[in-house]
């Protein structure tokens, strides 16, 4: 990584260095405004709905995560925001300019700023990484040496500066992704959009490239816009995540609020896919915690022991790890002792980003 953060110290976007974006709610101006946005396709039956009237708005230099499952409707809208799919209405507004009222070629000049990355790298296979980085200067009519020298710094960005003769059959899924991020980056975009971008990759390599997104966008201060069905993705990267189904948005917020505190079905569908639900596990001496955003090295039911002597039954849970702090939700059994129990339920209640509430008529 030293070679790596040294080269992006020394490379510069001239117009897009903002090291510390503002989100919306600190007052920054949106990038990307979508409002009612809906997309229909012609079916037999008579059309399809993809999008449903939907409106978000992505901070100046945000990671923003739009999640949802299979047929959601997600890669219809990151295509509507450069407009490859024109949205049947509604207004598609990036930074401050509405691309459904543009003619075909100020659109072809706006989609420069506007780059994406794909699950199948999309590179020419018969070109060197050099020449794949190099292919969308030559569109904009770069001059040679100029765009071989910028290629050569985005190899350096991405980690690959030894890769520029190899062809894309020589590389790694992980190196192929790098050089399509380098590629993108080399008109210098003020979007990125990632249509599951690593979702053909495995674990490691998949941290490995949402860091070097996350990296460059707070380097660079590129807007990122991340597509994606993992929820694993979004808590990697991402600052703030809007939900869709069924072509809807059915909730939005930071990734600590939604990761919380879900106020949806489609919400708690992807936050805890295995995880408790209340309704369906009606009980006496039954509470279910939530954990809010504290520390994740704070063990609660360890404490509890040792502070109070009070052992309890973890009954269920699904808790995860967001950059260092607790989320997720907890089932415990209290003690049949009623002062035992009453003394768990008093700390827990004391406890900070922690909530609780009583189970009735829990079975196991």
């Amino acid at each position: 990584m030293g070679r790596f953060s040294h080269c992006l110290d020394n490379f510069r976007l001239p117009a897009y260095n903002k090291c510390h974006p503002l989100t919306p709610e600190e007052g920054e101006k949106p990038m990307i405004e979508l409002k009612n946005v809906s997309k229909v396709f012609p079916t037999a039956e008579g059309g399809f709905h993809a999008l449903k009237d939907v409106s978000l708005t992505i901070g100046d230099g945000d990671i923003y995560g739009i999640v949802g499952m299979s047929g959601a409707g997600k890669s219809t809208l990151v295509r509507c925001i450069n407009l490859l799919e024109r949205p049947t209405s509604g207004q598609v507004i990036i930074d401050g300019t509405d691309l459904c009222a543009m003619g075909q070629k100020q659109l072809i000049a706006q989609r420069r700023s506007i780059s994406m990355i794909f699950q199948q790298f999309n590179l020419l296979m018969q070109r060197t990484c050099l020449k794949n980085i190099c292919f969308p200067m030559e569109i904009a009519r770069v001059k040679r040496a100029d765009a071989e020298k910028r290629a050569r710094e985005l190899l350096e960005i991405v980690g690959l500066p030894d890769k520029a003769d190899a062809y894309p059959a020589q590389l790694s899924g992980g190196q192929r992704q790098r050089v399509a991020i380098a590629r993108a980056l080399a008109c210098d975009p003020k979007i990125l959009l990632c249509d599951e971008a690593t979702s053909a990759l495995d674990p490691k390599t998949t941290r490995d490239i949402l860091r070097l997104i996350k990296d460059i966008n707070g380097r660079l201060g590129i807007t990122v816009v991340v597509i994606t069905h993992e929820m694993a993705v979004v808590e990697e990267i991402c600052t703030h995540v809007a939900i869709l189904d069924h072509g809807r948005v059915m909730e939005t917020g930071t990734v600590k609020q939604v990761f919380s505190s879900p106020q949806t079905e489609a919400g708690r569908r992807l936050v805890y896919p295995d995880g408790v639900r209340i309704e369906q596990l009606p009980a006496a001496n039954v509470i279910r915690i939530a954990f809010n955003g504290g520390s994740s090295y704070v063990p609660l039911i360890a404490s509890l022991a040792i502070d109070c002597g009070v052992k309890v039954n973890i009954l269920g849970a699904d808790t995860r790890n967001v950059s260092d702090q607790a989320f997720g939700t907890m089932l415990l059994g209290l003690p049949e002792d009623a002062g035992e129990a009453a003394k768990a339920v008093a700390y827990i209640k004391n406890q900070p980003n922690v909530t609780m509430e009583e189970v009735r008529d829990y079975h196991a």
